[in-house]
């Protein structure tokens, strides 16, 4: 039988590379390798790496640990860039480097706002509603 692929879906290829980058830029954030003055006073998280079809392009997710200083960081990853590229690059053995592009992760912030909505006394009632017919 035929697999039926949603060209929308990531390779278990893409999956890899961009877990492996993930998984480098972590390191060298925890290390503080970047020597960076911002970067090397925050704890800073890489939430997901998204790696372009042709592993040409990654976007990185980050997210400063008690959300402090988010845009300060974000902005400090990105004036280090060609570091994190050069060591990406060493410590995968691809035939390109992937370019990165560094951006806030949102999904924490988008998750909290969900759950005050859904703890809306009014949202709770209907809810409750349901659970009722």
């Amino acid at each position: 039988m035929a697999k039926h692929s949603n060209p929308d879906d990531p390779s278990v290829r893409l999956l890899k590379v961009g877990e492996r980058v993930r998984h480098i830029l972590s390191e060298l954030l925890a290390r503080g390798e970047a020597h960076d003055e911002v970067l090397s006073a925050h704890n800073i998280a890489v939430t997901e790496v998204r790696m372009s079809p042709d592993l040409r392009q990654a976007k990185v997710y980050v997210k400063p640990l008690l959300g402090e200083d988010e845009k300060t960081v974000v902005k400090a990853l990105q004036v280090n860039t060609a570091f994190f590229q050069r060591e990406v690059a060493q410590r995968l053995g691809l035939k390109f480097a992937p370019k990165l592009r560094f951006q806030a992760d949102e999904t924490f912030d988008e998750a909290s706002r969900i759950d005050q909505l859904l703890d809306d006394p009014r949202v709770r009632r209907d809810l409750d509603d349901e659970d009722d017919a």
